[in-house]
């Protein structure tokens, strides 16, 4: 082994040490901080649809009846629980009551986009869907007021 071989070597040793602190530092990251941001991030996407909706209801009337068009629906029905659901469900997705349930229903919705309005924003769609895969399947956290409500439940059966 030459002495440019040993310096590379090296070198290699301190930059793999660097990116294992470097992991090992992010895996101190609890995982109900990144629960709790997905809930807030996905929460807030559709929170400020139902926003928009409420605030210009004419408008998003309009968007049933032109661009939108969702099969079987009457549009003014249609804006009327796509507004319910975006203003309703997020609240407690962000909050964290009832997580698990709350995401079904903007599930629902992402296909619904997905399929019959939006069909080439599918990363965007798979990027939603995926968050709230992750909390249905692992649920919303420490940080939510599911986790104290279980914490209650928990502790009046131990006592």
């Amino acid at each position: 082994m030459t002495a440019t071989d040993v310096g590379e070597s090296r070198a290699l040793a301190t930059v793999r040490r660097w990116f294992v602190a470097i992991r090992d530092g992010l895996e101190c990251i609890p995982l109900s901080v990144i629960q709790l941001a997905m809930r807030i991030a996905v929460g807030s996407v559709f929170f400020k649809s139902g926003l928009l909706k409420i605030n210009s209801w004419e408008f998003a009337v309009k968007l049933f009846e032109d661009e939108y068009k969702v099969p079987l629906l009457d549009p003014i029905l249609a804006a009327r629980l796509a507004a319910f659901g975006e203003l309703t469900f997020p609240v407690l997705l962000i909050i964290g009551l009832a997580t698990r349930l709350a995401t079904l229903p903007l599930l629902g919705m992402i296909a619904v986009i997905q399929t019959f309005v939006y069909p080439q924003a599918w990363t965007e769609h798979l990027l939603w869907a995926s968050t709230l895969i992750f909390l249905t399947s692992r649920g919303p956290g420490t940080f939510s007021l599911d986790h104290l409500i279980d914490q209650h439940f928990s502790w009046d059966r131990r006592h």
